[in-house]
C-alpha cells in the first residue's frame, strides 16, 4: 500500500512537471512566432523604391542634399506605389559657419512648387560656435507656414569634448527657436544620441537614424521621424536617397507644420 501511494505521488509530480514544461513551450512558441511576425510582416518590399518599407506608417518622406545632384521634384511628387508616396522632404541648407549646400536654393524652391511639405536642416560642426552656425542657417532659410520645423543634424564630435559639443548644440537650438518661434528638431543616429546627447535634449523633437532593426528604431525616448534606409530609389532622383517615416497620423503631421 505504501509503495502504491509513493508511486501515485511520483506520477502526480511528473504530470505537473510535464504540464509546466508544456506551458513553457507553448509560451515560448507564441513569443517566437510574435517576434517572427514583427520582423517579417512589418516590412514590405517595394521593387520600385528598391527597399523594404515598414508597415504601420502612413506618411513617408526623403532627405536630400547636393549629393543627389539635380532633382526633378515634379517627378518625385507624382511617384506613387500602392499607398506609398513622398509626403515630405528634408533639404540640406547649411553646414558649419558659412557653407550653403549648392543645391539648397534650387531644391527649396522646386520642392515647394511640387506641393511636397518641406523642411531644412543644418549639418553641425561640433568644434565651431553654435550661435554662429545658427546665424548661417537663419540667414539662408526663410521658413513659411506649411513648412516643417528647422532641423539640426548632429552626428560627430570632430574631436570636441562632449560637454563642449552639448553647450554649442544648445546655443544653436536656442538661437534658431528664437528666430523662428518654433522648437527645432534634432537629427542623429541612435548610438550618438544615447552616448552624447541623451536627457539634455529630451525636450526637443527627435528624428532618429537607425537601419539595423526593422520594427522600430532601438531607442527608449519618443521620436517623430525615423530614417530607416539610405538606399532608396525615387523617380526624378538619379542616385540613392534616404527614406524616412513620420511617427503619427495626418492630424499629428499637420500639427507639426509651421503655422
Amino acid at each position: 500500500m505504501a509503495v502504491a501511494k509513493q508511486q501515485k505521488k511520483k506520477d502526480k509530480w511528473v504530470n505537473r512537471v510535464l504540464l509546466l514544461v508544456a506551458v513553457i513551450l507553448l509560451g515560448l512558441g507564441w513569443y517566437v512566432s510574435r517576434l517572427w511576425k514583427e520582423r517579417n510582416a512589418s516590412f514590405v518590399h517595394y521593387a520600385a523604391f528598391g527597399i523594404d518599407i515598414p508597415g504601420g506608417y502612413n506618411i513617408h518622406g526623403i532627405d536630400v542634399s547636393k549629393h543627389q545632384d539635380i532633382i526633378s521634384w515634379p517627378t518625385v511628387g507624382k511617384m506613387q506605389v500602392e499607398n506609398i508616396k513622398i509626403g515630405f522632404a528634408f533639404i540640406k541648407a547649411t553646414e558649419g559657419l558659412g557653407n550653403v549646400d549648392k543645391q539648397f536654393r534650387r531644391n527649396w524652391k522646386a520642392v515647394g512648387k511640387a506641393g511636397i511639405p518641406r523642411g531644412a536642416y543644418h549639418f553641425f560642426l561640433a568644434t565651431k560656435s553654435g550661435k554662429a552656425q545658427a546665424l548661417n542657417f537663419i540667414n539662408t532659410v526663410q521658413l513659411q507656414p506649411g513648412d516643417l520645423p528647422p532641423v539640426l543634424d548632429i552626428e560627430q564630435l570632430y574631436g570636441a569634448k562632449p560637454e563642449a559639443m552639448r553647450k554649442e548644440v544648445k546655443a544653436w537650438m536656442q538661437a534658431v527657436e528664437a528666430a523662428y518661434g518654433v522648437k527645432p528638431i534634432i537629427y542623429s543616429y541612435v548610438d550618438f544620441y544615447e552616448k552624447y546627447l541623451g536627457d539634455d535634449f529630451k525636450a526637443y523633437p527627435l528624428w532618429i537614424a537607425h537601419y539595423l532593426q526593422q520594427e522600430k528604431p532601438r531607442i527608449g525616448r519618443d521620436w517623430i521621424f525615423w530614417q530607416f534606409s539610405e538606399q532608396g530609389n525615387v523617380d526624378g532622383i538619379t542616385s540613392k536617397v534616404d527614406f524616412n517615416v513620420f511617427n503619427g497620423d495626418s492630424t499629428a503631421f499637420n500639427a507639426l507644420l509651421i503655422k
